[in-house]
């Protein structure tokens, strides 16, 4: 069966579901993960708590393998497609955080609005239709058939300088582009979540303590052939005597790293484990943006920027605007960590660009939502 015969039999059984009244409810819809995310659970917790009388459903529900899963986790896939339908033709407001199949092939309500808000921080890397064709991106004609992106009013982007290229990437008119950070910022700037989440790590991986932390958080490639060589490269050039070495790769990420002297975590999350890291590794990865928030140093291991460049693009003059030293060696860096003389204005500068706003954000956010709701 064709994809367009696919996408006119979802519109057809859609007909059913918006016979259905609207409620006063909110949606949100993830297939980034199968359990809530930090800033739909943040959202959630807010509505829920100064507004008693709206409903919030939560649907989180990732395919594993996409086009390639097997038959039984696409069956169950099409099953939590029904109850998206249902969820979608009853509420008034519709909350994102990635690209969903079904906002985007099927006809809405009018009285329906819909809301991306998208799960990164920053758009350091291309994507969407700012990518297709490309190595890491969607073909053109994929996109086209699968109307990707389309139909959202607004799309949150956390500053003007990000705004832009978040258009492009949606393929969106620049003024449905509302200016909001997302709602994980406030956790950044809370320091009793600070202060727990630390405890937990501690309490688990008590040679925190002793040493200062590297943590290393690497964008994800499609493509990982090269990384396991890079990981261990790594692991054999820090100084273990002086630092712990923790690694957090993708959630994507199939590689699998065994070494004993490591802190190979898969308990905490990237943003969490932040919260001990005295400094930071990266490369294209938008962790950089809330690390940025948190004042932690960073440094950006780019052993492969010509050949991502190439196979993804990226929205800034990589080398000259990164908050920190480059290179394609990693002796390099690790001898710019231990010299210890970090420009800490040029990451101020970065952060006021990319993250202006860092409190009240779940409450702004939830302020707009409740515009489309009464």
């Amino acid at each position: 069966m064709t994809k367009q015969l696919l996408i006119a039999c979802a519109n057809f059984v859609y007909l059913f579901f918006k016979l259905l009244p609207t409620k006063k409810c909110v949606t949100m819809i993830s297939r980034q993960s199968d359990k809530i995310n930090m800033d739909f659970k943040l959202l959630k917790e807010e509505i829920e708590k100064r507004h008693k009388d709206i409903k919030v459903k939560v649907l989180c529900h990732k395919l594993e393998g996409g086009e390639k899963a097997n038959i039984l986790e696409k069956l169950k896939y099409v099953f939590h497609c029904f109850k998206q339908m249902y969820c979608i033709a009853t509420s008034k407001v519709v909350v994102l955080d990635s690209y969903c199949i079904l906002i985007s092939i099927l006809k809405h309500k009018k009285n329906l609005t819909i809301i991306q808000m998208w799960h990164s921080m920053g758009t350091m890397k291309k994507f969407g239709y700012q990518i297709l064709g490309l190595e890491e991106g969607t073909s053109k004609k994929t996109a086209q058939t699968m109307k990707m992106h389309q139909n959202y009013d607004y799309a949150f982007a956390s500053s003007e300088a990000y705004a832009k290229y978040l258009a492009e990437g949606f393929g969106c008119d620049l003024d449905i582009i509302k200016i909001y950070s997302l709602p994980r910022v406030d956790l950044l700037t809370n320091q009793q979540y600070k202060e727990n989440i630390q405890k937990e790590i501690i309490q688990k991986y008590p040679q925190i303590k002793e040493k200062k932390n590297i943590l290393y958080c690497p964008t994800f490639r499609k493509n990982e052939n090269n990384m396991s060589k890079r990981i261990e490269q790594l692991i054999k050039s820090v100084d273990r005597n002086k630092y712990n070495l923790i690694l957090k790769l993708h959630p994507l990420s199939k590689l699998d790293i065994n070494y004993n002297d490591v802190i190979y975590d898969k308990t905490f999350s990237s943003f969490d484990m932040m919260f001990v890291a005295d400094y930071m590794i990266s490369d294209y990865s938008c962790i950089i943006y809330e690390a940025a928030v948190l004042n932690i140093p960073l440094y950006f291991w780019a052993f492969d920027l010509e050949k991502y460049v190439k196979s993804r693009g990226l929205n800034i003059d990589y080398k000259n605007e990164v908050p920190g030293p480059v290179s394609e060696n990693i002796v390099e860096i690790l001898k710019d960590i231990e010299e210890d003389n970090y420009d800490y204005n040029r990451l101020k500068e970065f952060r006021k660009r990319y993250v202006p706003k860092t409190e009240n954000c779940t409450k702004d956010i939830v302020d707009f939502i409740m515009n489309y709701i009464e």
